[in-house]
């Protein structure tokens, strides 16, 4: 009865997993999460977390992002690529920013779509598909 039981329970929650899973990938969106800002010698590194949960292979994905000061002055304009993303993949993407420490940054803006190109077909509106968050101190969205 109990061994019964167990297979019945895991069962369920592997059914659950899969389905959370497929409505994810159903879900259209595309993830970027500012996952941490690391001094480096003369600058800043951002360390990226992007998943395509659009459901097309995208061949090419940018986005230009505005970095303000404490001020909440814009002191850069910068394009992050991050490449080739087949549906359903994650990827991890640093980028080092010269001169500009991270205690100086106050937040990160999605300014806009700088390319956004499917492997095959039309690609999917990415700016609409944008989900942003951040497990740094600098504050990260559209």
């Amino acid at each position: 009865m109990l061994r019964t039981l167990c297979a019945a329970a895991l069962s369920a929650v592997t059914a659950f997993g899969l389905a959370g899973t497929a409505t994810a990938q159903a879900g259209g969106n595309f993830g970027l999460e500012l996952n941490n800002a690391q001094a480096i010698d003369g600058g800043c590194r951002l360390t990226y977390v992007a998943t395509n949960n659009t459901g097309s292979d995208l061949s090419t994905t940018s986005y230009e992002v505005a970095v303000f000061d404490q001020e909440g002055g814009v002191t850069q304009l910068l394009v992050l690529e991050f490449g080739e993303l087949p549906a359903g993949k994650t990827k991890v993407v640093r980028f080092d920013l010269a001169d500009q420490p991270c205690e100086n940054i106050s937040r990160l803006l999605v300014n806009n779509v700088a390319e956004c190109t499917a492997a095959e077909g039309d690609a999917p509106d990415c700016m609409e598909a944008l989900v942003t968050s951040s497990r740094s101190d600098i504050q990260f969205g559209i």
